[in-house]
C-alpha cells in the first residue's frame, strides 16, 4: 500500500508542477514576450547581484553552456542583458543585467509572484502552510540522501 501511495504522490507532484509551469510559460510569453528559461536566467542574474559568469548560469539552471548561449542571445538582442569578456580570461563571458533588464525583471517578478499566488489561491492558509512544511521536510530528506 505504501509503495502505491508513494508512486501516486510522485506522479501527482510531477503533474501539478507541469500544470503550473505550462500556465506560467503561457503567461510570460503573452505578457512579456519571454520564455520561462529567459525569465529563469534573468532571475539567476538578479539573485547573483546583476552579473554572473555564463558557466555559473548554466550550472545554476542545470543546462549546457550551448543552451545558455541561445537564451543570452535573445535577451541581449532585446537589450535586457549584455555580454562581456572577463578582463583576465577573455574565454570567460560575464553576463550582466542592463538597466532595462533590471526594470523589466522587477516588473516580471511582481507579476510572476501574483500569478503563483493566484494559481495556489484555492488552498486555504492552513493547507498552504502544511503543504509548505511537508515540502521543506521532503527537501531535507532528499538533500540528506544526496549528501548535500
Amino acid at each position: 500500500m505504501r509503495d502505491e501511495l508513494s508512486l501516486k504522490t510522485w506522479f501527482r507532484m510531477l503533474s501539478n508542477t507541469a500544470l503550473i509551469e505550462q500556465e506560467l510559460r503561457a503567461l510570460l510569453l503573452k505578457e512579456f514576450n519571454v520564455t520561462l528559461p529567459q525569465f529563469d536566467l534573468l532571475a539567476a542574474l538578479q539573485h547573483a547581484g546583476g552579473t554572473e559568469k555564463m558557466s555559473a548560469l548554466s550550472q545554476w539552471m542545470k543546462v549546457s553552456n550551448g543552451n545558455i548561449t541561445g537564451v543570452v542571445d535573445r535577451l541581449e538582442r532585446d537589450g535586457l542583458v549584455q555580454r562581456q569578456a572577463q578582463a583576465d580570461d577573455r574565454r570567460v563571458k560575464l553576463i550582466s543585467l542592463t538597466l532595462l533588464g533590471r526594470d523589466t525583471f522587477e516588473r516580471m517578478a511582481a507579476v510572476h509572484k501574483a500569478w503563483i499566488t493566484e494559481v495556489l489561491g484555492g488552498l486555504g492558509d492552513e493547507d498552504m502552510g502544511e503543504l509548505h512544511r511537508q515540502l521543506v521536510l521532503m527537501s531535507r530528506i532528499l538533500k540528506d540522501r544526496a549528501g548535500y
